[in-house]
């Protein structure tokens, strides 16, 4: 079914745990042939995907100590700072209307309107003049979906820095120095663009490409406060903030080109009874899935290769799962198995 109704929600609420809780509030509520536009915007505040390990990507001490918040999103991906200087905006809809190509060329429209010329980079980044801008995710249920990202517009790159520890791994393989000397606020760019200029753009664009004028809605009229406060909770919780990060028997890490990668296993009787995964790859459902599909499975790198390679032999899956496995024989030529 084609998108024929159109909405844009902006909230001028800079809570992290509620802006989340709305957004997967009208992820479950998103109607058939609509598409929501949500804007919204957070105080001082890391955000980490789904699988993400919360005191390897950001110091959090620091950020609480500082007044900042961390928070923790339904998708998969790297972890990412927000403050009043960052626009972050989600596209919503139902599984059948979801294309990314379409939903990509409003930012990118948005962006050219304001005299600024983007393209698409990497897995999951939008850049300008090389420079990263705008880090993009994605989430899926069984009937919707949401794309949602940032856009830097004159944010505290001191701040991202001092608050976020990305690994040497990852810094090097982008070839830069540093996690701040790979992005750019659009006002560097153009010094006269402010963030009401860019959510402004964004609404021009989403509807010039849908070609529906959308309804305008500042969120009150299309949430229930109750359920979205329900949800909040859940988003401002020590256990889904933090989680377990138990102790392990083995752990071991690598870095892939989608995505790096952290495996924790707890042994028993010489069988994985526990494990936990943490990774910044995009495919948060997979991801999510290993820590089942390795538990009972008696310990060699090789069977835990033989394992995760069975498990996924078909599927969009396949490949990063195959990585994995090639990599866990690598280390069983290392180690006594």
């Amino acid at each position: 079914m084609s998108v024929k109704h159109t909405k844009v929600i902006r909230t001028s609420v800079f809570d992290p745990w509620w802006n989340l809780a709305v957004e997967e509030y009208l992820l479950n509520h998103v109607r058939k042939g609509q598409c929501i536009l949500y804007l919204w915007q957070n105080q001082n505040t890391v955000v980490i995907g789904r699988n993400q390990n919360a005191w390897r990507e950001c110091r959090t001490e620091l950020l609480e100590s500082e007044g900042g918040k961390l928070a923790r999103r339904l998708s998969g991906g790297g972890a990412v700072y927000h403050d009043e200087g960052n626009l972050n905006f989600t596209f919503l809809m139902r599984r059948e209307d979801y294309n990314f190509e379409r939903q990509l060329d409003v930012i990118l429209s948005a962006v050219k309107s304001l005299g600024i010329h983007a393209e698409k980079s990497g897995r999951n980044d939008i850049t300008a003049d090389g420079r990263k801008f705008s880090g993009n995710a994605f989430y899926f249920t069984k009937s919707s979906a949401y794309h949602h990202g940032t856009i830097l517009v004159s944010s505290d790159l001191g701040k991202l820095s001092r608050y976020l520890q990305v690994s040497k791994e990852k810094i090097a393989g982008k070839g830069v120095a540093s996690v701040q000397s790979r992005v750019v606020n659009l006002t560097e760019l153009n010094p006269s663009v402010t963030v009401d200029a860019a959510a402004n753009s964004l609404v021009a664009a989403f509807s010039d490409i849908y070609g529906y004028q959308p309804v305008i809605s500042e969120g009150s009229e299309d949430i229930d406060n109750e359920a979205v406060q329900k949800l909040r909770g859940k988003y401002a919780s020590w256990e889904w903030r933090y989680g377990q990060t138990p102790r392990f028997d083995i752990t071991m890490e690598t870095r892939f080109p989608w995505g790096g990668i952290e495996i924790g296993l707890n042994l028993e009787n010489g069988r994985v009874v526990s494990s936990k995964v943490y990774s910044d790859a995009m495919d948060e459902a997979f991801i999510s899935m290993l820590p089942d599909v390795l538990a009972g499975c008696p310990f060699s790198f090789r069977n835990l290769a033989d394992r995760i390679r069975g498990s996924f032999a078909s599927g969009s899956s396949r490949g990063f799962a195959e990585d994995i496995a090639a990599w866990l024989e690598t280390k069983s030529g290392r180690h006594s198995d």
